[in-house]
């Protein structure tokens, strides 16, 4: 497949997309590479300038279903909950992060002032965005059976060490790492109790400072925790 990027992508210089697409092991082309590294702020502060956020929707799918399909191929024995779970260790925005910083991307990017003076180069959200706009960029430029080897090479370390933590899952644990990873408050539940002795029945509320981030109930305080964690932990994954 090849790319249908116009020719002026950007300003990124042939040097910095050489060196990056070495990084990668695959070849992109300067201009789609460029639109792929260019934060909306830069585009604000340069005439309106193509974001990366269409390139970002699209590598997000590709990098779902690449994913995806080798959990679903290595590990027959586990079941769709467990793969979700599998799965939403490996595409978060925190170890997307932790991926691109590794590749140097937060030194590649095409920042605005604004973002450039409050540390924009090292935030999680927008190095995550980054990597998914790259990898969308090299869907285009080579097709599906190249950006998910890539997607594989980057994010493949990560792959079994996520399935072996899902088999015995601790969503509490699970959060407060995220949280802490993020630079959020610790979190604070909040639980009540209804019905008999004999049927009793808890709801629980997660908040990270002011913000309920999660909720979920159950047969006992300790399982409506957990599931309060769970829809919690999906909802900073999801940048929510």
């Amino acid at each position: 497949m090849t790319s249908t990027a116009p020719p002026d992508g950007g300003p990124q210089d042939g040097h910095a997309a050489a060196a990056l697409s070495a990084r990668l092991g695959v070849g992109v082309s300067p201009a789609l590479l460029s639109r792929a590294l260019t934060h909306r702020s830069y585009a604000f502060e340069n005439g309106g300038l193509p974001t990366n956020e269409r390139l970002e929707f699209l590598g997000d799918a590709v990098l779902g279903l690449a994913v995806t399909d080798v959990l679903y191929r290595r590990h027959p024995e586990l079941p769709e909950g467990q793969l979700a779970k599998s799965r939403s260790g490996v595409v978060s925005a925190v170890a997307l992060a932790e991926v691109a910083a590794d590749l140097g991307l937060g030194d590649a990017l095409l920042l605005g002032r604004g973002e450039e003076l409050t540390g924009g180069r090292a935030k999680a959200s927008i190095l995550a965005d980054a990597l998914e706009a790259v990898i969308g960029a090299v869907y285009l430029e080579h097709g599906f059976g190249v950006a998910a080897s890539v997607v594989l090479r980057l994010v493949g370390p990560r792959l079994e060490s996520a399935v072996a933590r899902r088999a015995g899952t601790d969503w509490k644990t699970d959060l407060q790492e995220l949280a802490a990873a993020t630079g959020r408050p610790a979190p604070v539940y909040e639980v009540t109790g209804s019905g008999p002795d004999h049927a009793r029945h808890y709801e629980a509320a997660v908040r990270l400072g002011e913000s309920v981030v999660g909720r979920g109930s159950g047969a006992s305080k300790k399982h409506a925790e957990q599931n309060a964690a769970e829809q919690a932990c999906a909802t900073l994954q999801s940048g929510a």
